[in-house]
């Protein structure tokens, strides 16, 4: 399975689409909206994605399990035996959809030991998807087109950060004060990381909680551009090696020299 990420990409695109065209009819529609045991939102739209990619990538790879947040109750002792498996979102930024804002995606990781190998990000609303393979690079198909991506060799002047447009605290402020002059584009979902990945920012700093499905698919894309995403030690972020499935504190970045997790502390 090393050597199927090129092949599997483009049909997990596909499903990718498939479970956003489902999103979209319900998006159109009037919903309900129920919530979650922490109070976020859900809806039809989480679960009929759900059930489109659980399928899908079951198809694709029968051996492989996938891990999301309307399946995450397997043990940690038994998933952290898993070599391989999806790691997937169905709907991320709720809190968006329900806005109606656009800036939601559908999030699919293929993670081996620990560490992301193929992401797709898509955005059904924006009709957009970024998608990357481990040593194959990133790709951005938007208007019927593909193109390469690569995340910014040079730090913007003045920095460009991108932050979460529901979940900014404190921590993000102190973060910012330390960094200087900058430029804030808040933003939902999964999107902050193809922001750069594909140049357009430098840096997306995460001071508060994310879960694995939140962050697994972009992590590959950036990785793939040439980015990083780093936990506060400095070490690249890792998957299905901890008994929560919730992230570190961690910092998306251009891959230019500069001691990010110094501004973290």
């Amino acid at each position: 399975m090393t050597d199927s990420g090129e092949k599997l990409l483009e049909p997990v695109r596909l499903l990718c689409r498939e479970a956003g065209r489902a999103i979209m009819e319900v998006y159109a529609s009037p919903f309900a909206i129920e919530h979650k045991e922490d109070d976020s939102p859900l809806t039809e739209a989480d679960l009929r994605s759900h059930h489109i990619l659980e399928a899908g990538l079951q198809a694709l790879l029968p051996e492989v399990p996938v891990l999301s947040e309307e399946s995450a109750s397997v043990s940690p002792a038994l998933r952290r035996g898993w070599d391989w498996l999806w790691v997937v979102d169905p709907l991320d930024g709720t809190r968006e959809f329900v806005k109606r804002n656009g800036e939601f995606t559908v999030n699919v990781a293929l993670v081996h030991q620990g560490r992301p190998v193929l992401g797709v990000v898509h955005a059904p609303a924006l009709d957009l998807d970024y998608c990357a393979t481990r040593g194959r690079g990133a790709q951005r198909h938007r208007a019927g087109q593909c193109e390469a991506i690569r995340a910014a060799g040079v730090i913007g002047t003045p920095l460009r950060v991108v932050g979460s447009r529901s979940h900014r605290g404190s921590s993000l402020d102190g973060f910012l004060a330390r960094a200087g002059a900058h430029e804030l584009v808040a933003v939902g979902s999964s999107l902050k990381f193809c922001m750069v990945a594909e140049g357009a920012a430098d840096v997306y700093p995460r001071l508060g909680p994310t879960s694995e499905w939140d962050t697994a698919a972009g992590q590959c894309v950036l990785e793939q551009a040439g980015g990083r995403v780093l936990e506060l030690s400095g070490e690249p972020m890792l998957y299905n090696q901890r008994d929560t499935l919730l992230n570190p504190n961690f910092i998306a970045c251009s891959a230019a020299a500069n001691d990010w997790t110094a501004w973290l502390s």
